[in-house]
């Protein structure tokens, strides 16, 4: 099955069901689907080749999801980059997976002045709103312009064909890099599809769902609830973020959703609102959270606010989707678990050997094996061999995933950090992520991040940084003692530094290196 089916399938089964709410406006599958349609036709008029790479540089919206289907039914491969991505970063992709064409605003195409200065492999730029565009000196040699709206309706009319199978790529997703380039995750129709199976088998998702986005779909997690819905014929609701979050709440409210994904920054955000209870969430039915783990206080809190939802706490990195997932009904019996592996999929832990390490309690490396797992990484062949080693049985590669576990009597998985995140202090091996959980259990702390840096007598000292409630009074001391009283002595932080905020990554994640 090739992805793109998700949606013709269910324009075939629900044509006239509302598949999107965007800014108020709604879509149904057969207006999506037909859009679609008439995109890929016009890419294909214009060039695009099978498995050829499209980017798409625009905010959640009606025309990047009909972009993305589009580009899937042209045999293409696409590419979504966060709209606010860099010039000199955006021009590193381009060139990195040789992209022709580019779908942007206006706004954002601005920024390719500074790209076009030292050359490009672009060739086309599709604008989705043309009349806001002003092309500057030099933006038109060699570069064609065109209205997103104009391609859908003067679309030729002679259909595309299907060529494409389901080892083939749809997508590069492109994360950061080791060397501090970029590095773009090839995922096949199978890995997608098949992820798509299995998380919407094990959070039972079905064709009534009604499913908030707030994300951005460059961050796989928001670009596979469009997928996931739009495989069960379920309906989207697509916010372009979470910056006001009383207009989500409002929003979830007023949509009647069953389902919220969320990452530990949106829980953090709605742990310090006020009165949450006030509202109807009688329609919910599950609260999902990846990206980073879930600190317990946040679960709790959640539980309070949204009583009777269930809460799936989860782990997952872009090189395989999702790797486990925690039933609800073992949040109290395994705080701090991200369960288990998700269906179709199988985990284990090995030491620094290789060897599997069946002992409950000891860390090592986690390692992925089923189809979810990425093809590798564009252009990278070193990086891939370190990622994609051989696997228990002949011939398969499974993935390394460089973070650190370990797991319970009963199989539950503990994510303890990674590989290189380990701090090394007093002859002592500190998991951030563990000194992160202790410091989330202050009732006043509502985010904590912890990094080592470089000390003449220790080797490395643990530094933690938090974030806490609104008006809190919480000082450094309180909370050292607190950790005192609750770890060993060599993992207290010797520093505690108190901030409004911690840096984050485009897709949410603390971004640790700019603690520093």
């Amino acid at each position: 099955m090739l992805l793109n089916e998700f949606l013709e399938r269910s324009a075939d089964s629900f044509p006239d069901k509302v598949a999107l709410i965007c800014q108020g406006k709604k879509s149904t599958y057969n207006e999506i689907n037909q859009k679609a349609d008439s995109f890929a036709r016009s890419l294909s008029a214009l060039g695009l080749q099978r498995q050829e790479r499209v980017i798409i540089q625009l905010e959640n919206s009606v025309e990047c999801i009909l972009a993305l289907f589009g580009i899937l039914k042209a045999n293409g491969i696409f590419v979504i980059l966060n709209p606010k991505i860099k010039p000199k970063k955006l021009a590193y992709i381009i060139s990195d997976c040789q992209s022709r064409i580019l779908v942007t605003d206006a706004n954002h195409a601005q920024q390719l002045r500074e790209i076009f200065q030292d050359g490009t492999c672009l060739q086309q730029i599709i604008l989705t709103d043309m009349e806001k565009y002003t092309p500057w000196a030099g933006a038109n040699e060699g570069i064609n312009q065109y209205s997103f709206n104009d391609l859908l309706q003067t679309a030729p009319s002679k259909a595309t064909s299907t060529r494409n199978i389901d080892i083939d790529l749809a997508s590069l997703i492109y994360t950061s890099g080791s060397s501090g380039n970029p590095k773009g995750v090839m995922l096949t129709h199978l890995n997608m599809v098949t992820a798509a199976n299995s998380i919407t088998q094990y959070l039972d998702n079905r064709q009534d769902d009604i499913i908030i986005d707030t994300l951005p779909l460059s961050f796989d997690y928001g670009l596979y609830q469009v997928l996931m819905a739009f495989k069960l014929g379920a309906t989207v609701v697509l916010e372009k973020g979470f910056i006001f979050p009383e207009q989500v709440i409002k929003t979830v409210v007023k949509e009647r959703v069953t389902g919220w994904p969320i990452v530990p920054t949106i829980a953090a955000m709605l742990c310090r609102l006020k009165n949450l209870e006030k509202h109807d969430f009688s329609c919910l039915r599950y609260i999902s959270s990846t990206g980073q783990v879930l600190p317990t206080n946040h679960i709790a809190r959640l539980r309070e606010v949204f009583p009777g939802v269930k809460i799936y706490s989860m782990y997952g990195l872009t090189e395989c989707k999702r790797v486990s997932y925690l039933s609800p009904d073992q949040l109290d019996k395994r705080p701090g678990s991200v369960g288990k592996a998700i269906p179709n999929t199988e985990v284990y832990i090995v030491d620094e050997a290789g060897e599997i390490i069946q002992e409950a309690g000891k860390s090592g490396e986690l390692v992925v094996r089923g189809s979810t797992v990425m093809r590798g990484y564009w252009g990278l062949p070193e990086e891939t061999k370190r990622a994609l080693r051989p696997g228990l049985y002949p011939g398969e590669l499974v993935l390394y995933t460089g973070d650190l576990f370990k797991q319970d009597e009963e199989g539950y998985l503990y994510f303890l950090g990674r590989k290189d995140d380990i701090i090394k202090t007093s002859g002592h091996m500190v998991s951030p992520k563990e000194v992160e959980n202790v410091l989330c259990e202050i009732d006043d702390v509502v985010e904590a991040a912890v990094i080592g840096i470089a000390d003449d007598v220790l080797g490395s000292s643990v530094k933690a940084f938090v974030c806490l409630s609104a008006g809190s009074r919480l000082t450094e001391k309180e909370i050292l003692d607190f950790c005192y009283k609750n770890m060993e002595d060599y993992a207290v932080p010797k520093s505690v530094v108190i901030r409004d905020s911690l840096p984050r990554t485009d897709s949410g994640k603390i971004q640790k290196r700019d603690l520093i």
